[in-house]
């Protein structure tokens, strides 16, 4: 009841946003999801719907954010819910497509990639431990085409210890992530003073932004080349002697 308040104080504000409006008044499949994540969501596909995006759900649920999707991208779209218990097949529906494998398995990826040579969107909502975080990132963000974007969610398992986590334990996603970071700056890596350990590297011509939330990073890809400064206007003040 709070939530669908909360909603409705949000539309007489002026702010609208159709994920909150599906999940508030969800008529299909149960979902859970933390309310903040629909902002995020929003933020980042609003780009994409109406485009016939393919978008690629790592765990499944009771496939509600599956039908979710499908409503919020619109004709055209091809969702794919990955999970590993194949009671899940059952959710395949019109525009719906299901895979049942195992998100650390890269072989499983592999097929995947063979399945959906062109994907736009992936959303890693699957079990979450590290090592599934870390395969699933590493054989899918290099396969999403070259305008799309990489969600991992969930993040704050990389400080549960049954996820494999611990506060900035080497290893988990979020100390993965963090390093995400010197490598989005590794164009600089031959300016003057720099540290020479930093490097330019695929992720470095790929990825156009890192976006943290709690429990969420979302990527945005864009094909980069080193930054380039430029002067327009006119000087306010003379050069000093």
């Amino acid at each position: 009841m709070l939530d669908r308040m909360l909603s409705f104080v949000a539309s007489l504000a002026g702010v609208s946003n159709p994920l909150e409006q599906y999940f508030f008044n969800n008529p299909g499949r149960l979902m859970d999801k933390w309310r903040h994540y629909l902002e995020v969501y929003h933020r980042h596909f609003a780009s994409f719907r109406g485009r016939r995006p393919v978008v690629i759900e790592i765990g499944t649920y009771h496939g509600g954010s599956l039908q979710m999707w499908k409503h919020y991208f619109g004709a055209g779209a091809r969702i794919v819910g990955v999970d590993v218990d194949p009671r899940c097949r059952e959710l395949a529906e019109e525009s719906i497509d299901i895979m049942i494998g195992d998100q650390a398995d890269r072989t499983f990826h592999a097929e995947l990639r063979k399945r959906y040579p062109h994907v736009d969107i992936v959303i890693d909502d699957g079990g979450h431990t590290m090592e599934q975080q870390l395969v699933t990132f590493e054989e899918l963000y290099p396969h999403v085409q070259p305008h799309g974007v990489y969600l991992c969610e969930d993040l704050h398992t990389s400080y549960i210890a049954r996820f494999g986590g611990a506060l900035r334990k080497s290893g988990t996603f979020v100390e993965r992530s963090k390093l995400l970071i010197d490598s989005l700056h590794g164009f600089w890596a031959d300016a003057p003073e720099v540290d020479k350990a930093l490097r330019a590297d695929d992720f470095t011509r790929s990825a156009f932004g890192l976006h943290f939330y709690d429990s969420v990073v979302v990527i945005e890809k864009r094909p980069m080349s080193e930054p380039r400064s430029f002067k327009t206007g006119k000087p306010s003040f003379l050069p000093n002697p």
